[in-house]
């Protein structure tokens, strides 16, 4: 459906995927209501925590296998890990619309829109 990236000073990091979600918000024209689930990467868990308090996030529709405290950070691969997980965990409760956003270090982050057909 759409992306967004968002850069900011390293010192913020922990909140630079809300910024990032919400540029793809204002691009696709999505609320956090158009999302089944969200997949945010958790750094550290203060990254999925704060996006669920900026977005109002519920907790029931986010990290819903448990994120990376719970499956692991693989460095250089967790992009794949998060949209592998988000892809199986919409299939597997026969929802549609997805959110992904990991933060890349630096006050860096993307997020990337899906919707399966």
């Amino acid at each position: 459906m759409g992306h967004a990236t968002y850069a900011a000073d390293m010192a913020s990091f922990p909140g630079a995927p809300v910024h990032a979600i919400e540029k793809l918000f204002a691009k696709i024209g999505w609320t956090t209501q158009d999302v089944d689930l969200f997949e945010v990467n958790e750094a550290f868990a203060v990254v999925a925590l704060g996006a669920m308090r900026a977005l109002d996030i519920p907790h029931e529709k986010m990290n819903v296998h448990g994120g990376a405290c719970a499956l692991g950070h693989p460095v250089g691969s967790t992009g794949a890990r998060i949209m592998v997980t988000l892809i199986g965990a919409l299939r597997q409760r026969g929802l549609k619309r997805g959110v992904a956003s990991l933060c890349i270090g630096g006050g860096e982050a993307t997020a990337i829109a899906i919707e399966l057909l």
